[in-house]
């Protein structure tokens, strides 16, 4: 890890810190899912930044991956929301997470994954096995009678790549991979009240880019070239629609895309019993002299 990453690690941290907050205080009862969407991008440009990806706000059981069709929108009521906000500064990457809970009824699940979070960050040490921060996640949420999601974890974060190993398990999943100096990364527990376990369902929104590919299609080609300014970073239908595409021709190309393996979709995920999901993350930098710094809290 050279010097100057590292300084940009922190500046994204630092702003997408800045963005989390601006994004939880627009969403109450009676918002516009598209109107929180428009001011958070709105907000991570004024800061100098772009999207990792783009923001994301999963409602009730849809734990993440979730964004409405371009034509469609979603008036808050009371839902418990998650908001997962990613910042790209120079190429690299704050990544972090809050949950709202609009019904007053279940802050319970919000402070049980609140608490895995920072009784994860509390034990990130260089040496120490990657599955014990599994462990203390899983721990703290059963201990206040809920259970973590075991197929979603926390991440590696890299220069313009926001999934990277080394993963971040939820639980003790019994891995033998270990903090190292150097090592950029997100936690992200996920609690809930139903299964543990999420599926991927419903129409994609939201995609990244595979490899290149010839495609017939005017469209696709015109979409391709678009897709490769983002720099590999994920990207949603809605940033595609403008001037020279409409809607009707972006989908008509993304089906295209996904059909050549030239890019990836990714649905909402889903919690397998339809149970209430909270979600907490914050993203973390283990320097080469090995102090550790959370540079979303």
């Amino acid at each position: 890890m050279n010097e100057k990453y590292k300084q940009d690690f922190l500046k994204a941290g630092s702003i997408a810190k800045e963005v989390r907050a601006f994004g939880k205080s627009l969403i109450k009862t009676g918002t516009s899912y598209k109107d929180v969407i428009l001011q958070i991008n709105q907000r991570i440009a004024q800061l100098g930044a772009i999207p990792a990806f783009p923001p994301q706000i999963a409602l009730d059981h849809v734990a993440a991956h979730y964004l409405p069709q371009p034509h469609e929108d979603i008036i808050f009521g009371a839902e418990v929301v998650k908001l997962d906000v990613g910042v790209c500064y120079n190429g690299a990457i704050g990544d972090c997470a809050v949950t709202i809970d609009l019904s007053g009824k279940n802050q319970g699940l919000i402070d049980a994954a609140e608490a895995a979070l920072l009784a994860a960050e509390q034990i990130i040490k260089v040496g120490l096995e990657i599955r014990q921060i599994g462990k203390v996640i899983e721990e703290t949420i059963t201990s206040r009678g809920f259970k973590p999601i075991k197929n979603l974890a926390g991440h590696g974060l890299g220069l313009y790549r926001i999934h990277t190993p080394p993963n971040i398990p939820n639980y003790d999943d019994g891995s033998r991979g270990v903090i190292k100096p150097g090592m950029t990364f997100a936690i992200e527990p996920f609690a809930t009240n139903g299964k543990g376990m999420i599926y991927e369902g419903g129409i994609p929104a939201i995609f990244s880019f595979i490899t290149s590919r010839p495609v017939k299609l005017a469209s696709s080609k015109m979409l391709l070239a678009k897709i490769k300014t983002f720099q590999g970073l994920p990207f949603a239908i809605h940033d595609l629609v403008g001037k020279d595409l409409s809607l009707s021709e972006v989908t008509e190309a993304i089906s295209e895309l996904l059909q050549r393996g030239v890019i990836a979709g990714y649905g909402p995920l889903i919690e397998e019993a339809h149970g209430l999901v909270a979600q907490a993350e914050n993203s973390v930098l283990v320097d080469q002299s090995g102090v550790v710094i959370v540079s979303t809290r």
